[in-house]
């Protein structure tokens, strides 16, 4: 399902990928490969590690489309490992809206799944999520 048209009569596909408290909104358009995160070049924004590039470009070498679009981002909140994670699921999910039978590899490689994982809230009179005060005998 194409979503919208660019400006210049493109098509654009969308995809939400979220992970811990990272969300990312994520476009493809035809281009050349681009990775662009919140205005900036994606490998500027992740700080040019070669793990964080790698875990994004990850659908996109499983089909061969790595420099067939051009990868548009809006990230928030969390961190760059999450925030990295988050943009991986987007990319997937964008990628099963461009074609579906793209859905099958990406699916073995296990890129469209949601890691679930999240921080544990606090509990009252508790130090963190589990960890009790020192018990005293007396």
């Amino acid at each position: 399902m194409v979503v919208a048209e660019a400006n210049s009569g493109r098509a654009v596909y969308w995809g939400t990928g979220r992970r811990k408290s990272a969300v990312a909104r994520v476009r493809l358009v035809p281009g050349s490969g681009q990775l662009i995160v919140n205005g900036k070049p994606g490998d500027l924004y992740f700080q040019f590690n070669a793990n964080y590039l790698g875990v994004i470009k990850a659908p996109l070498e499983t089909l061969g489309l790595e420099n067939e679009y051009d990868i548009l981002v809006k990230a928030e909140g969390g961190g760059l490992t999450g925030q990295a994670d988050s943009v991986r699921l987007g990319i997937a999910r964008a990628l099963c809206q461009l074609d579906p039978e793209n859905r099958p590899p990406l699916k073995v490689e296990g890129y469209l799944t949601r890691d679930p994982r999240s921080k544990e809230r606090k509990k009252y009179g508790l130090h963190k999520a589990r960890k009790a005060p020192q018990y005293s005998k007396r």
